[in-house]
């Protein structure tokens, strides 16, 4: 894959509303927000405020009420599900809390787990998996189950299982939530590392204001309406 010049991610006018009976909830309300090539973009609120739902559209895993979704020039707005599945597998990279790892697996084994779908070289993506661990600190554990790892050690096993198969676009959620300060600094050093390195893009969402600096600019959203910080 080519790496894209235009942008990695749009956000045209994005909603998202849940019913529920006769009322309505606005989870996100006319988003709109680009991410260039290689740009990291922290996106800050309280929860409940729409960050997570903002991400999950943005990675195809939902889809908007309104508006239009574009990564790397591929408009997935009306994608059907299948192809949104393929889509998010060959495009995206996620570090969500729900996408836990596969317990019975080892590390080496959890990266190579997304890399089996995309018809590619097993001594390749080996190769990769191993220059990932390598990169991220875990050469050591490459054949550890997760049950067998710290938490700092398996957010970084899913931090490069995001970038496993060469994303556009990596979508991270509260990647330090779980960790101390001193391990959270780790994991986003790491991560920054792993987008600059291979110009992939980066929305990670956090409510820790300590991991902000580390992202070329900082939104916030609020009751689902994204904003600049100076403004809020």
């Amino acid at each position: 894959m080519g790496h894209h010049r235009e942008a990695a991610l749009k956000l045209d006018n994005v909603r998202k509303v849940y019913r529920s009976g006769d009322a309505e909830t606005v989870a996100v309300d006319r988003a709109s927000l680009e991410v260039g090539p290689a740009e990291i973009v922290a996106l800050v609120g309280p929860s409940g405020s729409g960050k997570t739902t903002l991400l999950s559209i943005s990675g195809g895993l939902l889809s908007p009420s309104g508006g239009r979704v574009v990564v790397a020039g591929d408009d997935i707005s009306g994608y059907d599900p299948k192809r949104l599945t393929r889509f998010r597998r060959e495009n995206v990279g996620f570090v969500f809390q729900s996408v836990n790892l596969v317990p019975f697996l080892t590390a080496r084994e959890n990266l190579l787990v997304v890399a089996d779908f995309s018809r590619r070289d097993k001594k390749k993506s080996k190769a990769r998996a191993d220059q990932l661990l390598a990169e991220l600190g875990l050469a050591e554990r490459a054949g550890n189950l997760p049950r067998q790892l710290s938490g700092g050690e398996r957010q970084r096993v899913a931090v490069g299982r995001a970038f496993m198969n060469q994303p556009d676009l990596v979508l991270i959620d509260e990647p330090t939530s779980a960790l101390d300060t001193k391990l959270g600094e780790q994991v986003m050093e790491l991560i920054v590392t792993e987008v600059r390195a291979r110009g992939t893009a980066a929305v990670i969402v956090t409510h820790d204001m300590r991991m902000t600096h580390f992202a070329d600019r900082t939104l916030t959203i609020v009751d689902g309406i994204l904003g600049d910080p100076a403004t809020s």
